[in-house]
């Protein structure tokens, strides 16, 4: 039988599933997002993990230019792509420079500002393609003098988001009439349904609008700026009494709404872009679905409002049902109810906004940052705690996209174009796995071991020949490209990575950088692991990994302590050089003891690192980062410190997002490495044997868990 895991100061105690079993509904419902006033960083979302739906205290999108600067009003899909016309035919190419390192050119696409032709070329393929914010869905309210109602006219909020079924209920009132809104989002289709029940609705003063923007092209955007003349909209077809289809075409680009209403709806055009929907009946309700769909489709397929709640609420019983949970009632630290609440809200936000078939940007789908593109090195943050806390089909589904023939052909091709075997997985990309241009990015490689990583898990859900079979290839050839990368110094008969590499803590030139330490230690964890996937296969050891293996140079130290890169002797003497993120603790973080890390230098390390990093100049994911150290090294009360340190980029909205700062508003990174950090805290890792590893033992902590995974 089932049981649940019970810590309570040093004492452990096992209990039957019945006497015990975390009641789910009353855990995620005590953290319902609840707003009773305007805050622009407090807007909610509906969606299905490859569309979501952001909305304002309506319910809907009725005032996203008070948004613009918080958490955007955003309607996004993974299909949602656009590029600008290239009349000067600028290519990739262009953006290529070529650099010596280790013997030989190589060449990388970087920010090539060498002639004007080459930055706007450069420029051109850093914004295209670009993600599309689809539309903004909103009320078009009227006071009673006719004009629109602003946002201060919105009087009365109560604004719920239950994250059990996945609907937001929205109440306000306008000069005294209440009006009250249920918004969800369909679990498989690019829909939204709504149902309004107002009286200003039979006084013809509530309507619903769709306005189309055209993208900025800018590094953040919000979608909030129209442009009439660079697109086209129009009604396409002839509307009946409860449906109409609007097509809005961008350059090479369209996309339609397919809207499903109540009868005795019109439907009207009032600008180029800016559509109506106003019901004409002497009704106070109004129901209405709104599906997106890619191309020119003459209709899509849309449920009603009553089914798409229905079947809303059966996703979201399943997925907070089936997955794991941890609970802190009973903690008498006053800490654990925010941490608590951290953790229900990222679950939630993950599963929105980024549990597609792609791996997602920084931002979800929301808003655009780095013009809407995935970052490879980041899938790791986001994506790994659904294996961690019993969800790997959703890994599992983000996964398919690196075996996408397009996308594994590109990686193929970077490889090749610099002299290398196997696939380099890029840092910056799109869609097809097109290598973006980044004067950075170009020279990350520690994104190069995550697939291996995300295989290892699923076969620990499913230890298989077919997991194997699945995965293998891919296993092999992203290892392929590590093997061949790591070159041969004769003179220290070490295998090195770099120079021509920047770290994941990114404060170091390419230029000069080597064996940075954290990439040596992924490197060895990871051709290690795909050595056990070819054993595992039936297959030899591969000789050159092998050969690696035994020569890769000795992490860096000095001191006593580890050192972030072989290059950097003075490293920790210069201040510039103690921000960003201390990846140096995920040699004993994110990974177990590999290669010849010694445990007490890590703990030096650690200490080090605690006392002197300069923590407002980091990120929000190096705070469950420092709590995976902590935990391995044995110090769960550093890592609850960590994990709610006082530090801005670790500051979690009343809707549950990772703030940044003022230009990168929400950083879901951040939500899923606190998931992986407290799966960890709690469930522990491999060669763990101490109960709830991460968990203080100083009887003021109490913490229940289901269906956890150990990390590796």
């Amino acid at each position: 039988m089932k049981q649940i895991t019970i810590i309570t100061g040093c004492v452990l105690m096992l209990w039957q599933a019945a006497a015990q079993k975390i009641d789910r509904k009353a855990l995620v419902q005590r953290h319902n997002v609840h707003n009773t006033r305007f805050d622009s960083l407090s807007s909610v979302t509906v969606g299905n993990g490859a569309f979501a739906y952001t909305v304002d205290v309506t319910g809907l999108q009725t005032f996203p230019q008070a948004y613009a600067n918080g958490v955007c009003l955003g309607t996004q899909s993974e299909w949602g792509w656009h590029s600008y016309p290239n009349p000067n035919n600028y290519c990739f190419e262009e953006a290529l420079k070529t650099y010596h390192f280790n013997g030989r050119d190589v060449t990388y696409g970087v920010q090539n500002n060498t002639t004007e032709r080459s930055k706007a070329a450069t420029d051109f393929a850093r914004q295209n393609p670009h993600r599309l914010q689809l539309g903004n869905l909103g009320f078009d309210i009227r006071l009673k003098n006719g004009q629109p109602a602003r946002l201060e006219d919105i009087k009365d909020i109560d604004q719920t988001l239950d994250m059990w079924t996945g609907e937001i209920r929205s109440a306000f009132t306008v000069e005294g009439v209440r009006v009250q809104v249920s918004t969800v989002a369909h679990p498989k289709l690019d829909e939204i349904a709504v149902k309004v029940i107002s009286d200003l609705l039979k006084e013809k003063r509530l309507a619903v609008s769709l306005r189309f923007p055209y993208p900025t092209g800018v590094f953040l955007d919000g979608g909030t700026l129209y442009q009439e003349n660079a697109h086209q909209s129009a009604i396409v077809g002839k509307v009946n009494a409860e449906n109409v289809t609007i097509e809005h075409q961008l350059d090479t680009t369209s996309y339609r709404a397919y809207f499903s209403f109540s009868k005795g709806t019109g439907v009207t055009q009032k600008a180029a872009h800016y559509f109506v929907l106003q019901p004409r009946t002497n009704e106070n309700t109004f129901v209405f679905t709104c599906t997106f769909v890619p191309g020119k489709k003459a209709e899509a397929y849309a449920a009603d409002y009553d089914l798409t709640l229905q079947q809303s609420s059966g996703m979201w019983y399943n997925y907070w049902a089936k997955g794991a949970a941890v609970d802190f009632t009973g903690s008498i630290d006053k800490r654990a109810a925010e941490l608590e609440r951290r953790i229900i809200l990222s679950q939630y936000l993950l599963r929105v906004q980024e549990a597609g078939t792609a791996p997602p940007q920084e931002t979800g789908l929301t808003y655009n940052s780095w013009f809407g593109r995935p970052h490879l090195e980041m899938p790791w943050w986001h994506s790994v705690q659904y294996a961690l806390w019993n969800r790997t089909e959703l890994l599992e589904k983000m996964m398919q996209w690196y075996s996408k023939p397009v996308v594994l052909a590109n990686a193929r091709a970077l490889a090749k174009r610099q002299g290398y075997e196997g696939a380099r997985w890029q840092k910056m990309t799109d869609p097809d796995g097109t290598e973006g241009p980044s004067s950075i990015g170009a020279f990350l490689i520690w994104q190069q071991p995550h697939y291996i990583y995300f295989a290892e898990l699923c076969y620990r859900d499913k230890p298989s020949a077919v997991t194997l079979s699945k995965y293998r290839d891919l296993v092999l050839e992203t290892a392929d490209f590590m093997a061949s990368y790591a070159y041969y110094d004769s003179a220290t008969h070490c295998y090195i990575l770099g120079k021509g590499l920047i770290p994941a803590q990114e404060t170091f030139k390419a230029e000069e950088t080597f064996n940075p330490s954290f990439e040596l230690t992924y490197w060895t964890w990871a051709l290690q692991t795909a050595q056990e996937w070819r054993v595992r296969s039936g297959m030899p050891r591969n000789k050159k990994y092998d050969e690696v293996l035994q020569h890769l140079s000795p992490l860096p130290q000095k001191d006593g302590v580890y050192y972030p890169t072989e290059s950097a002797a003075d490293a920790y003497a210069n201040p510039k050089y103690r921000t960003d993120h201390p990846i140096v603790l995920g040699n004993m973080g994110m990974l177990a003891p590999v290669k010849d890390i010694d445990t007490a230098v890590m703990r030096k390390t650690f200490d080090w690192v605690w006392q002197n990093w300069n923590w407002p100049e980091t990120w929000g994911w190096d705070f469950p980062l420092t709590a995976m150290a902590a935990t391995r090294l044995g110090m769960p009360d550093k890592a609850v410190d960590a994990l709610l340190m006082n530090i801005t980029t670790n500051t979690y909205l009343p809707n549950g997002h990772n703030y940044q700062d003022g230009r990168l508003r929400i950083y879901l990174p951040g939500n899923g490495g606190l998931l992986s950090a407290v799966a960890m805290m709690c469930a522990g890792f491999d060669g763990n044997h101490t109960l709830a590893p991460g968990i203080p033992k100083n009887g003021q902590w109490k913490v229940r868990w289901e269906g956890l995974k150990k990390m590796p």
